[in-house]
């Protein structure tokens, strides 16, 4: 027995991984996310001329942050299992990239913690994914009551 086809099946398994849409759109969405919010704390705390447009300048980054974490609920609405797989791969990135942050400054880890971010993002998602399953479950029944002729006793 040797060592190379072992690693070599492994190889497999990371590409048939990253081959499923929800993973790559969940990557995709965590690095912007992180990227972003790292800019934003960046320009937050070292930036200090626009310090009087705090409240504006948060609100906007808020808001720009929103809009990216809904990219995977538009994207997979109608798929709850894909919708569950790339937000928390999405809010995971993004929670281990604040941890990363919060190194570096102090503040983030005082006002919450990386754990409590995660719960934060999935909690939420994961309340979206049961109602996207609970449409699919109502378009389904739907659906099937449609397709059977109506009977009417003779």
């Amino acid at each position: 027995m040797t060592v190379r086809p072992h690693l070599h099946e492994h190889a497999h398994e990371w590409i048939r991984v990253w081959q499923n849409i929800s993973v790559r759109t969940g990557t995709y969405i965590g690095i912007t996310l992180s990227v972003f919010f790292s800019g934003w704390v960046v320009v937050a705390n070292r930036v200090s001329s626009l310090d009087r447009f705090a409240l504006a300048r948060n609100l906007a980054a808020v808001a720009v942050l929103g809009v990216i974490g809904l990219i995977p609920i538009l994207r997979f609405w109608r798929e709850p299992g894909n919708l569950l797989a790339s937000s928390l791969v999405s809010w995971l990135l993004f929670s281990v990239s604040y941890r990363v942050l919060s190194i570096y400054f102090g503040g983030l880890e005082v006002r919450f913690s990386a754990f409590q971010i995660f719960v934060l993002g999935a909690v939420p998602y994961m309340l979206v994914v049961t109602l996207s399953w609970l449409w699919t479950i109502v378009r389904r029944v739907r659906a099937t009551h449609e397709s059977h002729p109506k009977h009417h006793p003779s």
